[in-house]
């Protein structure tokens, strides 16, 4: 009996631990990242404008900052920003020292897109990539109608992450009937892939979801 209760306890912590370690690693290392950028920011914008104006004005660094990320959200909107951007991060991905915290760092701001992203999906099992084997999936929608070749059913597109840089993965094209809905949430979903596996979310995850969900 004192068994049975240490180890839910222990279940029930680690489940905790790791939904408060997937918030706060990646909250605290963009924290701290953009207050180092607008530390160093501000004090090399107050001394330029010290030595041109003769006097030190206060929200340079403030402004500055806000000026720098608006004009990098603009520039990498277009073509040739995407470009300068490739160029920029292919060197840094070919560094060893400086691909590991990069990618790392990259993949911190990709959770937060892919959950913007696969929030609102419906997680599913499907077989992949082949029968007998199955993979965690996000449906995104029913395939276009051109696509719709296949004699087994209507196909649904099924985004399948991979681990660790879930923002990256294949898009299945499934027929309906060997999709399998659970009763997993999206937000658990991208936990266990994120973490390779050792994210457990709440038992009975594998259950069919229900019809309203």
């Amino acid at each position: 009996m004192l068994r049975t209760i240490t180890l839910a306890v222990w279940s029930y912590l680690g489940r905790h631990m790791w939904t408060g370690l997937f918030v706060v690693v990646p909250a605290w290392g963009t924290f701290l990242i953009l207050y180092t950028l607008f530390d160093a920011l501000d004090h090399m914008m107050v001394d330029v404008f010290a030595a041109m104006l003769g006097a030190e004005l206060p929200g340079t660094g403030l402004a500055s900052f806000l000026v720098l990320v608006l004009l990098s959200g603009m520039v990498m909107t277009h073509y040739i920003g995407r470009r300068i951007h490739r160029a920029i991060e292919r060197p840094m991905e070919q560094i060893p020292l400086v691909r590991s915290i990069y990618q790392t760092l990259k993949s911190m701001a990709d959770v937060f897109h892919f959950r913007q992203r696969f929030g609102c999906s419906k997680v599913a099992v499907i077989p992949f990539p082949r029968d007998g084997l199955w993979a965690l999936g996000f449906i995104m929608d029913t395939a276009p109608t051109w696509l719709q070749v296949s004699e087994n059913g209507p196909l649904l597109m099924v985004f399948v992450p991979t681990a660790l840089h879930p923002f990256t993965g294949y898009l299945a094209f499934v027929p309906e009937r060997s999709i399998y809905r659970i009763r997993l949430s999206p937000e658990d979903a991208i936990k266990m892939e994120f973490s390779a596996g050792l994210y457990r979310p709440e038992p009975g995850w594998l259950a069919p979801a229900l019809e309203s969900s």
